[in-house]
Formats: structure tokens, sequence, C-alpha cells
């Protein structure tokens, strides 16, 4: 797991995520997915990068099906921002650093 990436479960992510005072940028990533491994390092600086602004977390589908159901992920990877525990922005697929930053910024 990157440094600056907490990975989150379905046991921990109404507290970390929902109750974090901070906008959340939840990965919803599984192991067997390409796309997933390409977007991790724009995340991990991202991460790095925006911690003043923005948390950033995964959550491995496969080991933690209750959050993926809740929130109809269907496609790796997912990225869902949740703003006082209210997901606002969603986003499917991998994507390049300076998308994701303007995608960001809609909603920060």
């Amino acid at each position: 797991m990157a440094d600056n990436l907490a990975a989150v479960t379905d046991d921990t992510f109404a507290d970390e995520v929902l109750g974090s005072d901070l906008p959340v940028l939840v990965d919803f990533t599984a192991d067997w997915c390409p796309p997933c491994r390409m977007i991790a390092p724009v995340l991990e600086s991202v991460a790095a990068e925006q911690a003043h602004r923005i948390k950033v977390v995964t959550l491995d589908v496969d080991r933690n099906p209750q959050v993926q159901a809740r929130y109809g992920v269907l496609s790796m990877p997912t990225l869902i921002v949740f703003r006082g525990g209210e997901p606002v922005k969603s986003m499917v697929g991998a994507r390049a650093k300076a998308k994701l930053l303007r995608e960001l910024d809609e909603v920060l």
C-alpha cells in the first residue's frame, strides 16, 4: 500500500470517510484491475500534494462488498468524493493527474 493512501474497510468506512472533517476521495479498487494499478501513483501524488485539502483512501471491493454495494460501484476504479458524509462526485476509470485535479477543484 502506498504511503499516503490509507486503506479503509467496511468496518472503518463510516469513521474514516463519512466522519472525516476533510473531503475524502475514495478509490474503489481491486487487485485484478489493471487501470487501478495505473491510477495508484496518480492518487499517491495527489494525496501527498493535496493533504491539506482532501484525504485519499482506497477500498478493496473484493474484501469489502458492503460499501461497494451501498454506493452501487460496478466498475473499477471508481473514485467517489465524499464531503460531510455525502457523495458529491463520482468518476469512473483511470485518468491523468491534471484531469483528476481539475475534477477535484469542482467539488473542493
